[in-house]
């Protein structure tokens, strides 16, 4: 086995065992629980569907009876943190909300509020979310949240990620009494339009426009030179004679004898190169001898 073959062997086998742990090493990458690609992938799964804002209120329905408890959920979820009550939205449907640069998520599992719906109230969050975005803490006693200033309403920017798939207005809330929340909803709300899509729009338009100028002035030179048949009006270059093309072909033919044989080649080439030459001039002189 020669020198030379056992380095390109060992190189292919460097790249094939180089190439296999990258491979190895990503697929780990992707498939830990915990890992940065679940991470990055969850972040740029998460597809907006409505975003709005309401007065958000509170409550907490463990069926006690306590603080206007009216029973268990409608959903027939347990009563629990991230369980919000809409008045119009389909039950199960999933979100966020934003409140002084808090985030927290929720989940449609209850009817409500109720009359104060009429009034602009058209989220109820439970009471622990609302205790951690007002700066407050939930008393498991009285089911209200203390601590907050006596914060009973706040100003919240709601984001939907998921509509639940029962009957329900997916779109902007509206109040209870509606009776939105009873009715299939076959025309959902559009997606809105955020803020990175439109940074992307005008670029796209901008870069259109580049093309459709460029394709008009292309076209307007065309009309300018063109002629009765769409060509331009340049002459066409004369056709070479026979003889030329035949000098031209013997010249190429020397030249990959010279670049195939190195010197010796040359030589020839060069004696190819007169012979075609003289039989060209030769014939073109027999020709003007016959015509006088």
């Amino acid at each position: 086995m020669s020198a030379r073959f056992s380095l390109r062997s060992f190189a292919v086998l460097a790249v094939t065992a180089g190439t296999f742990a990258f491979g190895s090493g990503a697929a780990a990458l992707a498939t830990t629980d915990d890992g940065p690609a679940k991470s990055a992938q969850a972040a740029t799964s998460e597809k907006v569907l409505l975003k709005g804002k309401t007065t958000a209120s509170y409550f907490w329905d463990d069926a006690s009876g306590r603080a206007g408890d009216t029973g268990l959920p409608a959903s027939g979820k347990p009563m629990q943190k991230g369980l919000a009550a809409s008045p119009s939205w389909p039950l199960l449907t999933e979100g966020y909300v934003i409140y002084k640069g808090k985030k927290a998520p929720f989940f449609v599992g209850d009817r409500g509020p109720g009359a104060p719906s009429n009034r602009g109230i058209m989220l109820d969050l439970d009471a622990k979310t609302f205790a951690e975005l007002t700066g407050g803490k939930f008393n498991p006693s009285t089911l209200m949240v203390d601590g907050n200033g006596g914060q009973g309403h706040i100003e919240v920017e709601y984001v939907i990620t998921k509509w639940g798939d029962g009957v329900g207005l997916k779109n902007h809330p509206v109040a209870f009494s509606t009776g939105a929340w009873k009715r299939v909803d076959r025309n959902p709300a559009n997606p809105p339009v955020l803020a990175e899509d439109k940074a992307d729009k005008p670029e796209k338009k901008a870069d259109d426009r580049k093309a459709v100028a460029s394709g008009e002035k292309s076209g307007k030179t065309g009309d300018k030179t063109s002629g009765k048949n769409g060509q331009g009006s340049k002459p066409a270059a004369p056709k070479p004679s026979i003889e030329r093309v035949k000098a031209d072909a013997a010249a190429a033919q020397a030249a990959a004898v010279t670049e195939s044989r190195g010197v010796p080649g040359a030589a020839v080439a060069a004696g190819l190169v007169l012979v075609g030459g003289g039989l060209v001039l030769g014939r073109d002189r027999i020709r003007k001898l016959v015509r006088r």
